[in-house]
C-alpha cells in the first residue's frame, strides 16, 4: 500500500512532465510557422521593385522650365 502512495506522485510528475513536453513541441512548431511567414515576407519585400525616387522639392515662387 505505501509503494502505491509513493509511486502515485512519481506517475503524476510522468505525466505532467510529458504533457510539458508535447506543449513545448507544440510551440516549436508554431515558432517554425511564423518564422517560415515571415522569411516569405521578408522575400516579397526584398523582390519588389526599387521605390520610385522621392519628389524633388523646389522652393516657393521657381519656375520650372517647360
Amino acid at each position: 500500500m505505501l509503494e502505491a502512495i509513493a509511486a502515485s506522485p512519481a506517475r503524476m510528475n510522468e505525466a505532467r512532465l510529458n504533457q510539458l513536453v508535447d506543449a513545448v513541441d507544440a510551440i516549436a512548431l508554431e515558432v517554425e510557422r511564423i518564422s517560415e511567414a515571415q522569411r516569405f515576407a521578408a522575400r516579397l519585400l526584398a523582390e519588389r521593385q526599387a521605390p520610385s525616387p522621392p519628389l524633388v522639392r523646389r522652393d516657393p515662387g521657381a519656375i520650372t522650365p517647360h
